[in-house]
């Protein structure tokens, strides 16, 4: 159990370090505090002992420890006045010339310039989806847009070519079956029941002069089954001091490469604010790193994430509170009717 005192000098050293990047000293502490450097001195080492805090070769000072980092915003952070960041947001929202993956887009971005950080939403799992409609619009020539309109209301499109000499008659014959067998089917089993139907008469005599069409409806809805998702901001990573070592850097540029990272965000509960420094992400390039993940609500019994991606000497204080923000707004949108 902390007492006030320590409580005080650990919320003092985190927040200091967050916006220093220096190990923290008890003579900075004393400045803050009505409290000799001695004093301060001794509660620094119980909470170095107790694993809060830890010691840098370099200095005197210390740093809050993954444990310390916990504590802070689990029991002692107080949330920053966010007023004009969210003023910010409110505007975003309010522009109605906007589709919703376009502003969803926009306030990610927007997220990464106010915090300086990495910034993500995994939206919703379109293999979880069920098909309500699907249309094909000619762009010019042979190619052509599938959209798949689904059940929650998401619009999944994929732009394809189709083969030479196809009937225009046929195809929209072809899209009407495939709207009647595929009605309620979840995108996920979209290929099995692709599968199954062409060995029934109805569908197979259209589409055995030519199986190159259902090939390329074939590849569209694969794709569907992919996550949703938006990052922004992974070079801001490049400006904070601990990714100054150049293989640092490098391991975490492939980590955004590869998309690991929505490994990291797709293992979360959902149930709420999830906090994970360091260590916890086990992996190597995140090492050094804090997510801070919120989920928003899509309808339906179904969640999305947006993630803030930074060092662990994050400003917790103020991205969280911006987080649950956006989060709120992000929902709002999905029960728009």
């Amino acid at each position: 159990m902390l007492s006030q005192r320590q409580k005080d000098v650990l919320r003092l050293i985190v927040e200091e370090f967050v916006k220093t990047a220096e190990p923290v000293g008890s003579r900075t502490l004393s400045k803050l505090l009505d409290f000799s450097p001695a004093t301060i001195r001794n509660d620094m080492a119980d909470l170095e002992e107790l694993g809060y805090l830890e010691k840098t070769h370099s200095s005197s000072g210390r740093v809050p420890s993954e444990l310390g980092y916990h504590y802070y915003v689990e029991t002692l952070m107080q949330e920053a006045d966010t007023t004009i960041d969210l003023k910010l947001i409110d505007s975003l929202f309010k522009d109605s010339s906007k589709n919703r993956d376009q502003t969803i887009e926009e306030a990610i971005a927007l997220l990464s310039q106010l915090t300086n950080y990495t910034t993500v939403a995994l939206g919703p799992q379109a293999r979880n989806s069920k098909v309500k409609r699907i249309e094909l619009i000619p762009l010019y020539d042979r190619v052509s847009v599938l959209l798949v309109i689904t059940n929650l209301g998401h619009v999944e499109s994929k732009q394809i070519t189709l083969p030479a000499q196809v009937d225009v008659e046929e195809l929209t014959k072809i899209v009407q079956i495939l709207n009647e067998i595929l009605l309620d089917v979840p995108i996920s089993q979209v290929s099995e029941k692709l599968h199954y139907e062409i060995s029934q008469q109805s569908i197979k005599e259209l589409l055995d002069y030519n199986e190159r069409i259902l090939e390329a409806f074939l590849e569209a809805f694969s794709q569907f089954t992919e996550s949703k998702y938006y990052l922004s901001g992974q070079s801001n990573m490049l400006y904070q001091p601990e990714f100054s070592d150049l293989d640092r850097v490098r391991d975490l540029m492939n980590f955004f490469e590869r998309n690991d990272i929505l490994k990291l965000i797709d293992h979360s509960d959902n149930k709420g604010l999830t906090v994970r420094i360091g260590h916890e992400n086990q992996i190597t390039a995140m090492k050094d790193c804090s997510v801070v993940m919120v989920p928003y609500d899509l309808g339906q019994n179904e969640t999305g994430t947006i993630a803030v991606v930074g060092p662990t000497r994050m400003d917790y204080q103020k991205v969280i509170p911006l987080l649950k923000y956006l989060a709120a707004h992000i929902s709002k949108l999905y029960h728009k009717t």
